[in-house]
């Protein structure tokens, strides 16, 4: 499980998080919604620890992983699909994934067969550039990529951003079959309303940094879905 208990994050002297506690387990999808600006990627880059936390603390299967480096927190399992995919342009697609090899022990060191099961795009283009990709084909890699790393939790940031409809029912499928083989906990930051309605488990809400509503998945799809519709639209 992870456990985010009342994190702070600051900017300089502008402060993104505010006392935010959020939780994600292994088998369900945790997604995090909220408008633009609202501190959802800072949110993101403290759980994987591309940012450092100002206060509170950060749990991941019990361990305080605070003051941990990104390279330590992805040996202890956790991958992230950041938002603007970042794969490498002049690599390979093959090479892309293998890029997920360097925290690997050398006997664990290949490309897991569902991802080109789930993604199976990839495995026509692997000898490809990353940059010749489209978008959406970006983004399979990059969760791919992620995959490679055989994490315990995926933390994806915007996974459907500037993505062509077609590929992100591809895109929710792949993370639908993820949590349901369990074992695997997803953190996911999403702005489009039905893709983060259909797949969350459970849901917290984000405004000025702060976290201002949370539940379960049959509330996201019950009697709060006009109301947070609204909520995030504004």
């Amino acid at each position: 499980m992870l456990e985010i208990d009342a994190i702070t994050l600051h900017y300089g002297a502008a402060q993104a998080l505010r006392a935010v506690s959020c939780r994600a387990t292994e088998g369900k999808v945790t997604t995090v919604l909220g408008r633009n600006g609202v501190g959802k990627t800072s949110l993101m880059r403290a759980v994987v620890g591309r940012h450092p936390i100002s206060g509170g603390t950060i749990r991941w299967q019990g361990r305080d992983i605070s003051r941990l480096s990104p390279p330590d927190r992805a040996r202890a399992g956790i991958a992230y699909v950041p938002q603007g995919r970042e794969i490498f342009p002049l690599l390979t697609v093959r090479e892309n994934l293998e890029t997920g090899f360097a925290l690997l022990p050398r006997g664990r060191r290949s490309i897991p067969p569902e991802v080109f099961t789930l993604f199976p795009v990839l495995k026509d283009m692997l000898n490809r550039r990353g940059g010749d990709l489209s978008g959406g084909q970006q983004q399979q890699l990059a969760i791919g990529r992620a995959m490679v790393m055989r994490p315990r939790l995926l933390v994806l940031d915007e996974p459907t951003e500037g993505i062509q409809p077609s590929i992100i029912k591809d895109i929710g499928r792949a993370i639908g079959w993820l949590r349901d083989q369990g074992g695997l906990a997803i953190l996911l930051v999403e702005q489009y309303f039905d893709f983060a309605r259909d797949l969350a488990d459970s849901y917290c809400v984000m405004d000025r940094g702060e976290v201002v509503e949370e539940g379960s998945g049959a509330d996201i799809r019950g009697v709060r879905e006009d109301d947070l519709r609204r909520r995030i639209s504004v």
